[in-house]
């Protein structure tokens, strides 16, 4: 079971938040290949560079955890299926709609998928910092 204390310390969760901002920067945006982005949202053929791309968001997440209390690095794994289900579900919604980049529905399920992740990220955060303050 996973503790969290009734009181987590400011820098923890400060460093904890800026770690999984640049966690999302670079698994979403300098790790991601034109390839990645393209193949995940192919009608067929999407799972490989989907689980790709969502791998390497949990790996990042699992060393975060390796680092401050190796015993929740499976957090990666969660992670890398929150990712990569979110990241799915908005490839469908917006296939279905034919939505493209010149649309502004298109940057709503965008801003959407975004936001789910940078939720997922707190709830990350908030468990990494109260293992580095209980630590």
């Amino acid at each position: 079971m996973i503790d969290i204390p009734d009181q987590i310390s400011t820098a923890w969760i400060a460093a904890a938040s800026v770690a999984f901002l640049v966690k999302h920067f670079l698994a979403d945006f300098v790790f991601q290949t034109s390839r990645m982005v393209a193949g995940k949202d192919r009608p067929v053929g999407w799972f490989r560079p989907l689980a790709i791309h969502a791998g390497i968001h949990g790996a990042i997440t699992a060393v975060l955890f390796l680092v401050v209390s190796p015993p929740l690095a499976w957090l990666g794994l969660a992670d890398a299926l929150v990712h990569g289900t979110i990241d799915r579900l908005k490839s469908i919604a917006t296939r279905r709609q034919k939505l493209t980049p010149g649309q502004t529905t298109f940057w709503w399920f965008f801003g959407a998928d975004q936001t789910l992740h940078h939720l997922t990220h707190v709830l990350l955060a908030i468990l990494l910092a109260a293992a580095g303050s209980a630590g």
